[in-house]
């Protein structure tokens, strides 16, 4: 691939959008039905279930016409990042490749929530078939269609403001996997309501001062407020669960949270952007290691992951040793 120019133009760079393969997952998942039909107006479930219906939108309500100037000059980022850059591989290639490594990361980023949302909308759907009882199927069926909605905007988003997009990253790929790979529910809900839509959530809201248009602020401020419903449905199907485990399927949940974090870590690592840009991939991942502002931005995003696990109880003391080992939680805190 040939050196990227100092500047894109001001429009997209290209027509085409990036195609991904079709990807297919075996596995075996037990399906419940519940004839219990009676009135439980008022169950927490049915609270958020009600709160999603009334909170429905349509892709229709988004102003589509907002212009989005992809690849054009950006301001000045804060000094710390400013710094940041100077640190980085790409300083030596002059200021204008900070914009082009900005706008990347901006639609590598909406790529892998595109990616993430198809996912969670094929795990909700397998969780209104595995989940025991009715008001958590309803939940669950809420949240298929928020996912549905959510891939098609950000899928119209990269296609038509865009024109540009990536593959599913190979890490978000595996942790993908992982999850619908697995038959027990309470893992599969572990896996994408509290590690996936959690960091998700996170960046959502981070988008204000991370992100470059007014149309991908507006998309992720709307997705972010279906994922705290989302988010909050993980915590109560999974509270008090985990009190109930033996020792040691306890520990299999720890281990999991951890291979899951290892995984979200490796992801923001950025080495599908290191490519693109024709940076050395292994210079590249050195870099979003170890420098104080991708460090400080992972811990901001795991933040939430941090909540959610507490909630269930299973930030544990080795959860914590484990993410602290990652760098995705500050020494100080827990």
């Amino acid at each position: 691939m040939g050196a990227i120019p100092h500047a894109y133009p001001a429009g997209p760079v290209s027509a085409s959008v990036a195609r991904v393969s079709r990807h297919s997952v075996s596995s075996s998942i037990d399906t419940h039905l519940d004839w219990n039909y009676d009135d439980r107006v008022g169950s927490t479930f049915r609270t958020l279930y009600e709160r999603g219906v009334r909170a429905q939108w349509s892709a229709d309500d988004v102003d589509w016409s907002v212009p989005v100037p992809y690849g054009a000059p950006l301001p000045d980022d804060s000094a710390f990042a400013m710094s940041a850059f100077r640190a980085s591989p790409l300083a030596a290639r002059g200021r204008p490749m900070w914009d082009a490594f900005r706008w990347e990361l901006q639609v590598w980023m909406v790529s892998q929530f595109l990616h993430g949302e198809q996912a969670a909308m094929v795990v909700a759907g397998r969780l209104v078939g595995s989940l025991p009882d009715l008001d958590s199927k309803l939940c669950a069926a809420s949240q298929a269609i928020d996912e549905a909605r959510h891939l098609d905007v950000f899928s119209r988003y990269l296609r038509e403001k865009v024109g540009d997009s990536y593959p599913v990253s190979p890490p978000l790929r595996e942790l993908l996997d992982d999850v619908l790979l697995e038959s027990r529910w309470d893992v599969t809900a572990l896996g994408m309501q509290i590690m996936v839509e959690a960091v998700a959530m996170a960046a959502f809201r981070l988008a204000e001062s991370t992100f470059h248009d007014d149309l991908i602020k507006d998309l992720t401020r709307r997705v972010g407020r279906d994922e705290a419903r989302h988010v909050s449905f993980g915590v109560l199907s999974l509270e008090g669960l985990y009190q109930q485990l033996t020792t040691a399927e306890r520990a299999e949940r720890e281990g999991l949270v951890l291979d899951a974090a290892e995984l979200i870590r490796r992801r923001f690592l950025l080495v599908d952007i290191w490519e693109r840009l024709d940076v050395d991939p292994r210079v590249g991942a050195e870099f979003a290691a170890t420098d104080p502002l991708m460090v400080r931005y992972r811990q901001a995003v795991f933040s939430r992951v941090c909540r959610a696990l507490r909630q269930v109880d299973l930030l544990t003391d080795r959860v914590v040793g484990g993410l602290i080992g990652l760098d995705l939680l500050p020494t100080t805190g827990r």
